[in-house]
């Protein structure tokens, strides 16, 4: 039975989007490795993300990485989360390049790369500010040098991220320290260093400005090439589409009702105290679609008159009053996405995936 919610998705403004990053960022010595956890490696995407000319691949999960393999993608993968001591196998078996900032776990992925007679490639986080994963700056040459011990490990280059966890943005000030430790590293171990990987989606603003630091030969692009948009530096990418994914859910009821719930107010199924502003009757409808099929904060009506008022798990109530189109029950409504709309809508099972694009059949999903 066909879902009545259903995310479209556009694969050839995908691959537009994908072609105008890399053509920018080869432009400048930078190569683009595609993020593709945001949708949980849809193997149609990645396509996508291919044809469009993306160097190499990403993702966070070795689950949507074994897949990628096991659908025949041959591109470089990097594991974009540090590896678990638990699955350092997995790691070297399927990936060809993990991130990296504990000692520990280099040294599980050497013994797991002898036994598996392989060479696994490291890039070394660095903190530059952001406080997720990274080594501090001080630590950075120590253990650097403790990685070259290892024979089965290839320490080829430093990397930062940005934006995720304290939302701090890049700048030629934190991307140029990243450069300076690298260029450190190189006198030290008396190589070069093949990658300074820095940031992701939000460093294309620093690359339109011609402020990137000479040196840094990489970015992780995801939010970018999906959705056009940079939420870091809030703001919509003008030279890429927006729109290559849209949400449709189907309309089960239609109503007018006041504003203002009835009774003692007390806690939502989801444990919150919901907060109501008097604004008199309202017409509204609801959807078929709640909390358990996407970030509800996360999307948007395409429709800008009309307004998401809140959700359960399985019902998405909007108010529909200002709409200059009659609303029925039967008819959908349309939705935007943010990127934690897209990370969490990818992902449910509830949510039928409908592809536009002649070069990738519905069939494959």
């Amino acid at each position: 039975m066909p879902s009545s919610t259903v995310l479209e998705i556009d694969l050839d403004k995908i691959k537009y989007n994908t072609s105008q990053v890399v053509e920018r960022c080869h432009k400048n010595g930078i190569e683009v490795i595609g993020v593709t956890k945001g949708f949980s490696a849809i193997p149609q995407i990645v396509s996508a993300m291919v044809e469009g000319g993306i160097d190499g691949l990403a993702d966070s999960r070795i689950e949507n990485i074994i897949e990628l393999r096991e659908k025949g993608f041959t591109q470089p993968i990097t594991l974009l989360r540090i590896p678990r001591l638990s699955n350092v196998r997995e790691v070297v078996q399927y990936t060809d390049t993990s991130i990296n900032s504990e000692i520990t776990v280099i040294n599980a992925l050497a013994q797991a790369a002898k036994e598996l007679k392989k060479i696994h490639q490291v890039i070394l986080m660095v903190d530059v500010g952001d406080l997720r994963e990274g080594v501090l700056q001080e630590n950075v040459l120590g253990i650097a040098q403790q990685i070259t011990s290892f024979k089965e490990i290839k320490l080829v280059g430093l990397g930062t991220n940005m934006g995720c966890f304290g939302g701090i943005l890049p700048s030629s000030l934190n991307l140029g320290v990243l450069v300076e430790l690298g260029s450190a590293v190189e006198k030290l171990l008396g190589f070069k260093l093949e990658t300074i990987s820095g940031g992701g989606t939000s460093t294309l603003l620093l690359l339109g400005n011609h402020e990137v630091p000479a040196g840094v030969n990489q970015l992780r692009i995801g939010e970018g090439i999906l959705l056009g948009t940079d939420t870091t530096n809030y703001r919509k990418i003008r030279w890429l589409h927006q729109d290559a994914f849209l949400l449709r859910a189907e309309v089960i009821e239609v109503k007018s009702k006041p504003s203002l719930p009835m009774g003692t107010i007390g806690r939502d199924a989801f444990g919150n105290i919901p907060e109501f502003i008097d604004i008199g009757v309202r017409k509204r409808c609801i959807v078929a679609m709640g909390k358990q099929d996407v970030n509800i904060e996360g999307i948007c009506p395409v429709d800008k008159r009309l307004t998401i008022m809140g959700a359960s798990s399985d019902h998405l109530i909007v108010d529909i009053e200002d709409s200059e189109h009659e609303i029925n029950v039967g008819d959908t409504i349309a939705f935007s996405l943010a990127y934690s709309g897209l990370l969490s809508v990818s992902d449910s099972k509830y949510v039928e995936k409908l592809f536009k694009g002649s070069t990738w059949a519905n069939d494959q999903a």
